[in-house]
C-alpha cells in the first residue's frame, strides 16, 4: 500500500508540482513531489536560495520509528550513534556515491540524520545577523518537521547539507525511510511539531567543566581549532544553550547526565566521571533498568576481587526520584573500570536490559573499546540505552502488526 502525505501550499509557503515517476531513479510505484521555496525562506539560505527540495511517494508496509538524541555540541551524540548502530548490527556508513562531506549515517536498519542540515543561514549569514546555530532564528523548523513526517510516513526526501568543513550548505540528497530514523543534534525535541513524532527521546547532559574538556579535544584534534577559539565559542553559545538547547530534558524520556566524580575530593582533571541514567517511568514500550531491587534505594561498592579497578575505585547507586516533575528511576556510576572483560561482573547486578543474551552488554562494551567512554559510565549508559532502544522498536513493531492482522480480522 503506498504512503504519500499531501501539503498544502498554504502550509507550506511553497509552490507544489508533482513529477511523473522516474524508472532510473524511483521504483515503479514512486512519484516526485518537488517544493520550490518561495522568496522569504530564500532569503534565509543565502547563497542557496532558489533551491528546490523533492518528496517521494513510495510504497511502505509500516511506520519508520523515529528516535531523538539531543545534545550540545561536542557532548557526544556521533560515539551514542556509532554504539546504536552497532546493536542493530551492520556498519553505518554515509551514502555511497554522495557528498562526501555529508552528515548521515546509514547502516542496515538505521538512518541517523544530523539536524544541522536544518540551518536556515550558513556560517557567514549567522555572523551576518549576529546569531549561533543554536538560535532557532537559524534553523529551518518548518522544513524539519515536514521531512522527518514524511520519513515517518515512508516517503522518501531530499534533505539538505550543512556543510562542517566550509560553513555552507550543499545541495541536498536522497533520504530513503528507514526502519529506524535517529535524528540528532541541537533541536530534536525543541520544537513540538517534531517532538510529537518522536517514539523515544534522548538528551546527553553533559556538565559545563566535562563538556569544556570534551569539545577541546575534539575541536583542538579534528577540526584544528585553537584553544582561545574554543573558549570563545563556549563563551557566546552559553546563553542560547540555557535558553534553547538545555530546556529540552525536560521532554527526553532518558537522560544520561555526565557530572565530575564525587569519589575525590575538589577533583579538578576531570578524568574520572559520574554518570548518572535518568530514566522517565511510564513510557511506551521501555522499562527502566533497575540495580538488584525494583523501587528500592541502592548503594553499591562491586567487590575489588570480582572487579579490578584502580584508585579511586568505583561506586554505583539506584532509585527512584523526581525530574522536572516526572516520576523517574536513576542507575548512577561513579568512577571507571579497568578491565571491561570484568563487566559482566556489574552486568549480572541490573535488570531490565533488554539483551538477547547473557553478557550481551559486556560483548558491546568489548566490541568498542576504543570508543570515548568505554572505561566509564558514558559508554556504559549510552550501550544499554541502544539495548532499550532496539527493544522498543521490536515492541513497536509487532504491536502494528497485531493492529494490521486485528483489522483485517
Amino acid at each position: 500500500m503506498a504512503a504519500c502525505t499531501v501539503y498544502s501550499t498554504q502550509s507550506l509557503s511553497t509552490n507544489c508540482s508533482i513529477s511523473t515517476p522516474s524508472k532510473t531513479q524511483l521504483s515503479f510505484h514512486q512519484k516526485q513531489v518537488v517544493f520550490y521555496t518561495t522568496s522569504r525562506r530564500n532569503s534565509k539560505r543565502g547563497s542557496n536560495s532558489g533551491r528546490s527540495y523533492v518528496i517521494t511517494c513510495a510504497a511502505s508496509d509500516q511506520q519508520t520509528v523515529v528516535i531523538g538524541l539531543a545534545a550540545d555540541s561536542g557532548c557526544g551524540k556521533s560515539t551514542f550513534m556509532r554504539r546504536l548502530t552497532s546493536v542493530f548490527g551492520g556498519a553505518a556508513e554515509p551514502p555511497k556515491g554522495g557528498n562526501p562531506d555529508s552528515n548521515t549515517l546509514i547502516s542496515d536498519t538505521t538512518t541517523v540524520i544530523c539536524l544541522d542540515d536544518y540551518h536556515s543561514l550558513d556560517r557567514t549569514g549567522r555572523k551576518e545577523k549576529g546569531v549561533t546555530a543554536l538560535d532557532p532564528r537559524a534553523n529551518d523548523f518548518d522544513l524539519m518537521y515536514e521531512q522527518v513526517k514524511a520519513i515517518k510516513d515512508g516517503i522518501a526526501v531530499q534533505k539538505p547539507i550543512y556543510n562542517h568543513v566550509t560553513g555552507l550548505l550543499d545541495p541536498p540528497e536522497l533520504i530513503k525511510p528507514p526502519k529506524i530514523l535517529v535524528i540528532e543534534g541541537l533541536h530534536p525535541m525543541f520544537d513540538s511539531r517534531v517532538r510529537d513524532l518522536l517514539d523515544f527521546s534522548i538528551y546527553l547532559d553533559i556538565s559545563n567543566e566535562v563538556k569544556f574538556a570534551w569539545k577541546i579535544q575534539r575541536d583542538m584534534a579534528e577540526r584544528g581549532h585553537s584553544l582561545e577559539s574554543i573558549k570563545a565559542s563556549i563563551e557566546a553559545r552559553k546563553p542560547d544553550f540555557e535558553a534553547y538547547i538545555d530546556p529540552q530534558k525536560q521532554y527526553a524520556d532518558a537522560v544520561i547526565e555526565v557530572l565530575p566524580t564525587q569519589l575525590i575530593p575538589d577533583d579538578n582533571e576531570g578524568k574520572i566521571l559520574r554518570v548518572r541514567l535518568i530514566q522517565k517511568e511510564g513510557v511506551n514500550f521501555f522499562s527502566p533498568v533497575y540495580l538488584f531491587d525494583e523501587g528500592s534505594t541502592i548503594s553499591w561498592i562491586p567487590c575489588g576481587r570480582k572487579l579490578t579497578c584502580s584508585y579511586p575505585g568505583i561506586k554505583f547507586s539506584y532509585g527512584p526520584d523526581t525530574y522536572y516533575g516526572n516520576e523517574v528511576s536513576v542507575v548512577e556510576m561513579d568512577g571507571q573500570f579497568d578491565r571491561l572483560d570484568e563487566l559482566i561482573y556489574v552486568e549480572s547486578h541490573l535488570s531490565n536490559l533488554s539483551t538477547k543474551f547473557y553478557g550481551e552488554v559486556t560483548q558491546q562494551m568489548l566490541k568498542h573499546a576504543d570508543f570515548p567512554g568505554s572505561n566509564n559510565g558514558t559508554g556504559l549508559f549510552q550501550t544499554i540505552v541502544g539495548l532499550k532502544i532496539r527493544d522498543l522498536y521490536e515492541q513497536i513493531v509487532a504491536t502494528r502488526a497485531e493492529t494490521a492482522v486485528a483489522a483485517k480480522a
